[in-house]
């Protein structure tokens, strides 16, 4: 399993668009990176969050 997700797989796992996720950037709303022009998502800080805002 790798550690890193793109939009597209951050997208899948959680059943949202490619632009809820973009929006969710652009708000802050969700934790992320940012390598050059890359957004990439930490798996394991992503599922912590998901667990965190139940």
């Amino acid at each position: 399993m790798r550690i890193v997700m793109t939009v597209r797989e951050l997208s899948e796992l959680l059943g949202v668009s490619l632009d809820s996720i973009y929006s969710m950037v652009k708000e802050n709303q969700i934790p992320h990176v940012r390598i050059r022009r890359r957004i990439l998502f930490h798996r394991e800080i992503i599922e912590n969050w998901l667990r965190s805002s139940n």
